[in-house]
């Protein structure tokens, strides 16, 4: 059976949502198609950063337009998605880093932007009283946080449905293909039909895209995430490092989660990954060295999810270079959570309105048509 919608999302991650969500909002009764369940790879199991802080030049006015949303998350979605805002703070090690990230603000400011400011080492110590005494200060953006990832997509899918969004979940998006004018996907014995095909597929965004001829240069990775023993409480923002792969948070009852980018094994096809516990070990002894009140924590468990990764590190994102019709949202390389809540409300301008104020050209599947992709892992 054929079944005519406004508009196909493959993928149901925080972006397909989202997008899901925001073209309801516009008046659009879209289909969302999801191989497993809303936010069973990097949407669900990420580590929940919203952040603004020690983004590519190109995705910071997505990033500031995203800020806005989650400030008032609740108001859209019906559920607070567990955000709160204490600030990020990135945290120089020593003299160099420090003067990096000087040189990083200045170039932000020169640029127009301020939501990062750099501080001293009494500035972090108040931020953060237990860093430890040798790091001389850092960045921080005062109004980023953190949410929990499972809960805000599975907010974003329920209000989506609750506003006539057609949620299909565990059946694979097959056949995608252009006819008469229309897009059309097959899932299961139903054909869905429509004008507007959008590829949140993420970690399998690619294969869509180059199946489609727009192959970009693009690889599936599996960042992994561990999480402590509780330990008395002793921060309040997200910390990152400016040198060593390390990003981490305190929950309120005293565990800690730790991530910052080491990667697991993935494998694609099986929906599994392989955790590498040398780099969680890594990952570990760098959070023991900078917080000594760590040292009497033990690691209780640890996972990775899987998402795809841009050779640039940056989103693909916007219209098709080659068919009318066909957008692309995905490979947002491992920092595309706080992005999820602006980037559906633009997609759906761009949908909707064929524009928006919000600047992505430097987002668009254009940068790569004179590249040579190497193929998708």
């Amino acid at each position: 059976m054929t079944i005519n919608t406004d508009a196909i999302i493959v993928g149901g991650g925080i972006h397909g949502c989202s997008t899901a969500l925001h073209l309801c909002l516009a008046g659009l009764k879209p289909v969302l198609i999801e191989k497993d369940y809303a936010g069973r790879h990097a949407a669900g199991s990420d580590a929940g950063g919203v952040r603004q802080l020690a983004r590519d030049v190109a995705e910071i006015p997505l990033s500031i337009r995203s800020m806005g949303i989650w400030e008032s998350i609740a108001a859209l979605v019906d559920d607070d998605c567990g955000f709160e805002s204490h600030g990020q703070v990135l945290v120089a090690e020593n003299a160099a880093e420090l003067a990096a990230c000087r040189e990083r603000v200045a170039d932000l400011n020169a640029r127009g932007f301020s939501h990062e400011e750099l501080i001293d080492s009494a500035e972090l110590r108040r931020l953060v009283p237990a860093v430890a005494e040798s790091c001389p200060g850092g960045i921080v953006s005062r109004r980023d946080g953190a949410a929990q990832p499972a809960k805000t997509t599975t907010a974003f899918r329920r209000k989506a449905e609750q506003l006539g969004a057609i949620i299909r979940e565990g059946v694979t998006a097959g056949n995608i293909r252009k006819e008469d004018r229309l897009w059309r996907v097959d899932v299961g014995d139903d054909t869905y039909a429509a004008p507007i095909l959008v590829n949140a597929a993420g970690a399998w965004g690619g294969r869509i895209a180059a199946a489609l001829g727009e192959p970009v240069p693009v690889t599936t990775v599996a960042p992994m995430l561990m999480i402590s023993s509780p330990v008395p409480h002793f921060i309040d923002p997200v910390v990152i490092l400016r040198g060593r792969k390390l990003s981490f948070k305190q929950f309120k009852n005293g565990t800690v989660l730790i991530g910052g980018g080491h990667l697991a094994a993935p494998d694609q096809d099986r929906n599994e990954t392989v955790l590498d516990w040398r780099s969680l070990a890594i990952s570990a002894r760098t959070v023991f060295e900078l917080f000594p009140v760590m040292r009497s924590a033990t690691i209780m468990r640890a996972w990775a999810g899987i998402e795809a990764r841009m050779q640039d590190d940056i989103p693909v994102f916007g219209p098709s270079a080659v068919h009318e019709g066909l957008f692309h949202q995905f490979g947002f390389s491992l920092h595309g959570f706080q992005l999820g809540p602006g980037a559906g409300a633009v997609m759906a301008e761009l949908i909707v309105h064929g524009g928006t104020q919000t600047r992505i050209g430097e987002l668009s599947i254009e940068r790569f048509r004179n590249a040579s992709p190497s193929a998708t892992a």
